[in-house]
């Protein structure tokens, strides 16, 4: 087993498009993965087709009602395992802000549920540093930071790698981490710009895949459809059977 937390404080940069169809490229090659929604805005719920589910029924339910990880898996199209959040997890942070042991929650519940087995976990989380996403971190083994070929986002990498390396300092624990470059238009000199500039400050962390700004990853979501399951033969799918390669081949998921 190996968690894989896709996060990033800035919004908009393909975190959760990032999760959805990393994991599906995953299930493609038969790994078996789960995808974990940890953000209370559930875009990655509803980018599956999952609507209408009960908070009971969903990631908030574990933290609420301590339902176990495993009685909250639900198949969504195309059969990718995925537990669901609720915008009830909006709540989570006023009731259990002040208790300090909750940070650790998820990371015991994923050992109890899923003992020694190769299930890859992906989580996506929302782009706010709360008792949410101090979960998701504090239960990876590992980090991908989507960047998007922005200006603005580039800013954020410099941020979000401080506080990763405050935290690793306070906890006396290293998260290996990985960048991936997207919404990369080609088109543009600018994108190339910002992958350069990104591997001038993360080094070999970065990923040599960049996922190309592509509309069908755009309207997958909408159809409640991974990219695969509505656009197999796109560049965005193309995009990421190679993420998903290359990252399994670095032993990013072993």
């Amino acid at each position: 087993m190996t968690v894989i937390t896709v996060f990033n404080q800035k919004g908009g940069v393909g975190k959760t498009t990032t999760c959805v169809n990393l994991t599906a490229a995953l299930a493609r090659m038969e790994r078996k993965p789960l995808a974990i929604d940890l953000d209370s805005q559930a875009h990655l719920t509803l980018s599956l087709g999952l609507a209408g589910i009960p908070g009971k029924d969903s990631i908030a339910g574990f933290f609420r009602d301590d339902r176990s990880l495993e009685d909250l898996i639900t198949t969504a199209r195309g059969g990718l395992k995925v537990i669901p959040s609720h915008l009830e997890l909006a709540k989570i942070d006023a009731l259990f802000g002040s208790n300090k042991s909750i940070a650790g929650k998820l990371r015991a519940g994923v050992r109890e549920s899923f003992p020694m087995n190769g299930t890859p976990i992906l989580i996506d989380c929302c782009p706010t540093m709360g008792v949410l996403t101090l979960n998701a971190v504090l239960a990876a083994d590992r980090i991908l930071i989507p960047v998007s070929a922005d200006y603005l986002s580039l800013q954020g990498v410099h941020r979000l790698d401080a506080a990763l390396e405050a935290l690793e300092k306070s906890l006396k624990r290293k998260f290996p981490r990985k960048v991936v470059v997207t919404r990369f238009d080609s088109r543009r000199k600018l994108s190339y710009e910002i992958y350069d500039k990104v591997g001038q400050h993360v080094g070999d962390m970065l990923c040599s895949t960049c996922i190309t700004e592509n509309v069908s990853l755009a309207e997958g979501p909408s159809h409640g459809m991974d990219v695969f399951s509505y656009a197999p033969h796109s560049q965005g799918a193309k995009d990421y059977q190679l993420l998903a390669e290359e990252l399994l081949g670095q032993g990013f998921f072993d």
